[in-house]
């Protein structure tokens, strides 16, 4: 059986992804404007690096995990097997399952204010974000071969940090408005 997973497996898709969304980035520019082709490209890239880090086994391939040893259902467990109980910044994972959406979600608020309807693609792309954290659980579930395992409260924890990710994304909004200059009509006044 060939080996596949790690750290390294990790970071070279990460590389590889980042550099083929780079180019994209980089073709659609011209059409999108510099800031929506980067900001949509990091968006991306940043839902394949949670995808690798999530579905790739962190210590090479398991190899066959017995039928008896596959788990039926996702732990509903909220806490799971953390012996301080639930509490999202108890222990590195959680912390890890937290800070690992964050960035989507600033990234879904830049990406969003493109549109003139932002205030409804935000809550929106919060939802996505939500399910793409519960589609990996369910795929951790139903491939038990990369010896991951599906949690109720890594959901709950992602999707903990894609909300910061969107209210930090509000903030930045916010200081970037402040920011700006006024034109020069407005200090004429």
């Amino acid at each position: 059986m060939f080996p596949f997973g790690g750290v390294s497996i990790m970071l070279l898709g990460a590389v590889v992804s980042g550099v083929a969304l780079a180019t994209a980035a980089l073709v659609a520019t011209r059409r999108l404007g510099w800031r929506a082709a980067w900001a949509t490209a990091a968006l991306l890239w940043s839902l394949t690096v949670i995808g690798l880090v999530t579905l790739i086994p962190a210590y090479g391939a398991p190899g066959i995990v017995p039928a008896e040893g596959r788990l039926e259902t996702c732990s509903w467990d909220i806490g799971g097997p953390a012996p301080q109980g639930f509490w999202i910044f108890a222990s590195g994972q959680r912390l890890l399952n937290t800070l690992l959406f964050v960035p989507s979600g600033v990234l879904l608020v830049v990406v969003a204010t493109r549109w003139r309807h932002a205030w409804i693609t935000i809550p929106l792309g919060l939802v996505v974000l939500a399910a793409y954290s519960a589609g990996i659980e369910w795929t951790q579930l139903v491939l038990a071969r990369i010896d991951r395992a599906c949690d109720v409260t890594d959901l709950i924890e992602n999707a903990t940090g894609a909300v910061i990710g969107v209210l930090l994304g509000l903030l930045l909004l916010a200081a970037r408005r402040l920011m700006r200059p006024t034109r020069r009509r407005d200090l004429l006044r």
